[in-house]
This record gives C-alpha cells, sequence and structure tokens, in this order.
C-alpha cells in the first residue's frame, strides 16, 4: 500500500511538473495567453472588489480561467498543425481559424456572466 501511494505521489508531482512546463512553454511563445491573462486579472480583481455573491463570483472567475483553457488549447493544436507542416494548406487554416473560434467563445460567454451579473 504504500509503494502504490508512492507511485501515486510521483504521479501526481510528474502531473504538476508537466503542467507547469507546458504554462511556461505558453506564458514564453504566446502574447494571446499573456493578454489574455492580464485580462483575467484585472476581472478577477475587479469581482472582488464589487458586491456579488459568492456563485456570481465564483461564476466569473471560472469563466475567466475557461478563456484560459481554450486559450491554451488554441496554442497546441496551433503547435501542432504547425509541427506537422508549415505549408499553406487550407485545412490547415480551417483547424486553426476553429480553435481561434473557440477562444472567443468562451470570451464571448464571459462577458455574457459580466454582462448578466452587473446589469441584472
Amino acid at each position: 500500500m504504500i509503494d502504490y501511494l508512492r507511485q501515486e505521489a510521483q504521479r501526481l508531482g510528474n502531473t504538476c511538473r508537466w503542467s507547469l512546463e507546458g504554462w511556461r512553454a505558453a506564458w514564453a511563445g504566446e502574447k494571446s495567453l499573456r493578454q489574455w491573462t492580464a485580462v483575467n486579472a484585472g476581472f478577477a480583481v475587479l469581482a472582488f472588489a464589487l458586491d456579488l455573491t459568492p456563485g456570481e463570483r465564483a461564476l466569473l472567475l471560472a469563466l475567466g480561467l475557461v478563456v484560459l483553457v481554450a486559450e491554451l488549447l488554441n496554442s497546441a493544436i496551433e503547435a501542432a498543425v504547425d509541427y506537422i507542416s508549415l505549408d499553406r494548406d487550407p485545412r490547415a487554416k480551417r483547424i486553426k481559424d476553429m480553435a481561434s473560434a473557440a477562444v472567443a467563445m468562451a470570451a464571448i460567454a464571459g462577458g455574457l456572466a459580466w454582462l448578466v451579473v452587473l446589469v441584472g
């Protein structure tokens, strides 16, 4: 049992390390991630400064994180497409555009949530 727990702890540590390495790689190479992080930091401060319910605050913060998740996935998809080939191909453009659209949809969802919370 101790060996099993030790192995699981090591797996968790590896997972955390690899995730941090992925974040650092995206941070270093993706201006969009840095921009969305700055926007989310500002909105997080605003979410705590405003008189919101805990549920409203949680929703707004979570949707901000969803935007960052979408941006990370977008960056990963773009990197994979570029790794396969740097040739211009309409299929590659379509793939990249769809990944970018996912980021936009996540941002729209966050914006709508802010609108509903502030106006409604």
